[in-house]
């Protein structure tokens, strides 16, 4: 907690002095939801990821602090005599949790990764279809890790087909592919899901607020000390105390009206955490209840991201100067649709899914973006910036505490018993 004090510190104070050096460089970008579209500062993110990547790193001898007491001065039994020659074979730590250390550093590895690629797409400006699939990529070290020192790669059956399956399926090689889809996941879900000020941040802070949540049900006094899971998830709050920290501050610059942009690299760094968290801390399962909008918004916007509908580079609502309001911004059909396409959005639109506009022979022109900016728009009409991201900021944590009562209660309902119940035998 002291380190994420630090954190939220040295991040609001790097952003207030960095913001006219980017504005120098030419980091900056126009926000096109105000009146005159000010120009500020851009990439932001890439401030906060660096004080986080930093203070992690800084971080490393304070978990392992006893491991490392025990294994350097023989655990307290100083008048045992160990039969080895140092110059040879070095200080003997047999007593070291070096699989912690490995998932530590192999974390810390996959984000360093990620936040290059977020550098460089802010930077360069990379096609979705380019980079999409470069998160898997850094997610390879810690999926090495998982397979060295856990390995595990068996689900358990809901109750109802267990007599069809038995109590677990094992699935092998599929299981790293699923984790691996984890990790392409959640950095590209967090960027589709922008556009507004204080939007990426938000919703990241909320995912990890509830993470972290989930992480203390998992700690004494809420369950019976030892828990076999309590060393992952203090491993995951080890991760996401920081981020907590550099998104709290990155809020307080990025908030409506915002002085700030973030950029990309603070979109791929939070993905990356969750994923870090989720796989390593092996609740990855219980990470994707989490993100329900986030899957929700993925699965919206298929039709557009695979170009079964017109898809403009950017779908961010449209700002109207003259109500000073956000609305759903549109795609415009310079062919019309083909008779599939236009009964499917006849259906959307009569389900209030979408709004089409038509001309006077009844064909359509426009319809509206489909992500779930533009869809909360569509059913509440139009509503100022600062409105709309406090309303998303409200779904994301209504679905959040959902997901944790799905969780740990309704699970009951397909499985026999709830992992926190495992400390009770231990």
């Amino acid at each position: 907690m002291a380190f994420s004090g630090i954190a939220f510190a040295v991040a609001y104070s790097m952003i207030r002095w960095l913001g006219p050096v980017f504005m120098k460089a030419g980091l900056k970008g126009k926000d096109m939801a105000k009146p005159r579209r000010p120009e500020i500062p851009e990439t932001m993110g890439a401030v906060c990821a660096v004080v986080y990547l930093l203070l992690l790193i800084a971080f490393i001898p304070f978990p392992f602090y006893k491991d490392i007491v025990a294994a350097t001065s023989g655990g307290g039994n100083r008048d045992v005599v160990l039969e080895t020659h140092p110059v040879e074979t070095g200080r003997f730590l047999h007593r070291f949790p070096h699989s912690k250390l490995a998932s530590y550093l192999s974390g810390l590895l996959s984000l360093q990764s990620i936040v290059i690629l977020g550098i460089g797409d802010d930077l360069l400006d990379i096609r979705w279809r380019h980079k999409v699939l470069i998160p898997a990529f850094g997610a390879i070290p810690m999926l090495i890790v998982y397979f060295v020192d856990f390995g595990v790669t068996h689900v358990v059956v809901p109750v109802p087909l267990q007599r069809y399956l038995g109590s677990f399926v094992d699935l092998g090689w599929l299981y790293y592919g699923y984790m691996a889809a984890v990790a392409i996941f959640c950095p590209n879900s967090i960027n589709m899901l922008a556009g507004i000020n204080g939007i990426e941040v938000a919703q990241s802070l909320v995912i990890a607020v509830l993470l972290i949540i989930n992480d203390a049900l998992y700690l004494a006094p809420m369950t019976p000390f030892p828990h076999p899971a309590m060393d992952s998830h203090l491993f995951s709050i080890y991760f996401l105390l920081p981020f907590v920290g550099v998104s709290l501050a990155l809020l307080c610059h990025n908030w409506y009206p915002s002085k700030v942009f973030v950029g990309d690299t603070y979109c791929y760094l939070a993905g990356m955490v969750f994923a870090v968290v989720g796989i390593l801390g092996h609740f990855s399962k219980t990470l994707l209840l989490l993100f329900i909008p986030q899957i929700f918004n993925f699965v919206f916007s298929t039709p557009q991201l695979f170009g079964i509908i017109p898809c403009p580079r950017h779908r961010l609502p449209k700002f109207n100067a003259v109500t000073g309001l956000l609305d759903a911004s549109v795609t415009e059909w310079t062919v019309p649709p083909s008779p599939l396409i236009a009964t499917i959005l006849e259906i959307l639109h009569r389900v209030r899914l979408v709004r089409v506009t038509k001309n006077k022979d009844g064909q359509i022109v426009e319809s509206t973006n489909l992500t779930i900016l533009n869809l909360w728009l569509v059913w509440t009409g139009p509503l100022r910036e600062d409105r709309l991201a406090l309303h998303m900021v409200a779904v994301q944590t209504v679905c959040g505490v959902i997901a944790l009562v799905i969780r740990h209660r309704l699970a009951f309902l397909v499985f026999r018993e709830d992992n926190r119940a495992f400390g009770a035998h231990v």
